[in-house]
């Protein structure tokens, strides 16, 4: 979710329970200036998350980081 600093000041309890589910990134003027993500979820969940119904269960976490690369560069 992307929202303002004054939004996110405003709403500072609601964003803190929204942030165990999605990334929530601040802007300032229009440019993102912070991202509050949760730190219990990792960069393979994470990364996992992009790449949900494409993953073979035997699926380590280089083939995850393979398969999102290819994926970025399919998109550029």
């Amino acid at each position: 979710m992307i929202i303002s600093a004054t939004e996110f000041k405003s709403n500072f309890g609601y964003y803190l329970k929204l942030v165990e589910k999605e990334d929530v990134f601040i802007t300032k003027n229009g440019k993102t200036v912070a991202r509050i993500s949760n730190p219990r979820t990792s960069a393979v969940d994470k990364l996992s998350g992009i790449l949900k119904g494409k993953i073979p269960e035997n699926a380590d976490r280089h083939w995850i980081k393979e398969a999102r690369l290819a994926e970025t560069s399919r998109s550029d």
